[in-house]
């Protein structure tokens, strides 16, 4: 079913989008989280959908959906394209999705694990750090293959 909220933030959305040449795909607003997650899925109509895109469209939005005070408490904005390239490269993206859901697989294993799942905390020369149900894991980089953000439905 979907919140009752999603319809009003997606009025909200559709112009702050279109100022910014995107479109709105879809919201989810998953209440049953703590803090709630409010996903915005976007596209943009003339080339590929990218993190450049998610960026500017979540500082719009959380200052539009902040101004009309329609979430009366803390919440979490994620803005996500269904089209995205979900693995995160450079430092700009780490610090754009720091809190967000990650899988950083390593190899060989690290602590007896390949995979593993978190909140992002950040990367630095030596590690990135997640957070695992508020356990700070710090993974040296010189074992990670990747990390992707994690794909949440």
């Amino acid at each position: 079913m979907t919140h009752p909220l999603v319809p009003q933030i997606i009025e909200l959305a559709t112009p702050v989008a279109e100022q910014i040449g995107l479109e709105i795909v879809g919201a989810v607003f998953h209440t049953n989280q703590r803090p709630p997650v409010l996903r915005v899925d976007i596209r943009n109509p003339n080339q590929d959908t990218g993190l450049d895109d998610c960026e500017r469209m979540s500082r719009a939005l959380e200052a539009t959906l902040d101004a009309a005070e329609i979430i009366p408490d803390a919440y979490v904005l994620e803005i996500s394209s269904p089209g995205i390239s979900r693995q995160l490269e450079n430092d700009r993206e780490f610090i754009s999705f720091k809190g967000f859901p990650v899988i950083v697989q390593t190899s060989p294993p690290h602590e007896g694990q390949q995979e593993w799942n978190g909140q992002l905390i950040r990367r630095d020369e030596t590690a990135v750090y997640i957070n695992q149900k508020g356990r700070v894991v710090q993974i040296p980089r010189s074992l990670v293959v990747r990390v992707q953000l994690e794909e949440r439905h």
